[in-house]
């Protein structure tokens, strides 16, 4: 069993950057990803990392802007966020797969296995 807690959170205005953390209990050496959620929405998937941090994947609404990273020996995931907009607003999930898989990156809510509690993170104009 794998347990994700995710901290970085907060209010911030459009423009402004953050940083989200994930950490990891045990060691997990496998593909983790972040999602988001807005209210009245579905959980829609942010950025990937494969387990050695070879290989990263994000929504087209991100790209450019945010940033995944992982720090294995720390079993810790981070996402920057710069250049943030109201519509990056919603609460950020962290995620990470069971089953090792290489460097292929899953981008499908049910493709992941463990999930943390949330942050919420809010963006204003």
């Amino acid at each position: 069993q794998v347990q994700l807690v995710e901290s970085g959170g907060g209010l911030v205005q459009a423009g402004d950057s953050l940083r989200l953390s994930c950490a990891a209990s045990g060691r997990s050496f496998k593909a983790m990803a972040w999602f988001r959620q807005a209210p009245g929405k579905e959980r829609e998937f942010v950025a990937a990392i494969s387990w050695n941090g070879g290989s990263t994947q994000y929504a087209g609404s991100v790209k450019g802007r945010f940033t995944i990273s992982r720090d294995n020996p720390r079993n810790a995931v981070s996402l920057q966020m710069n250049s943030l907009k109201p519509e990056d607003t919603a609460v950020y999930y962290c995620a990470t797969k069971n089953l090792f898989s290489g460097n292929y990156l899953y981008t499908g809510v049910k493709d992941y296995d463990y999930w943390g509690q949330g942050t919420q993170v809010t963006v204003s104009s």
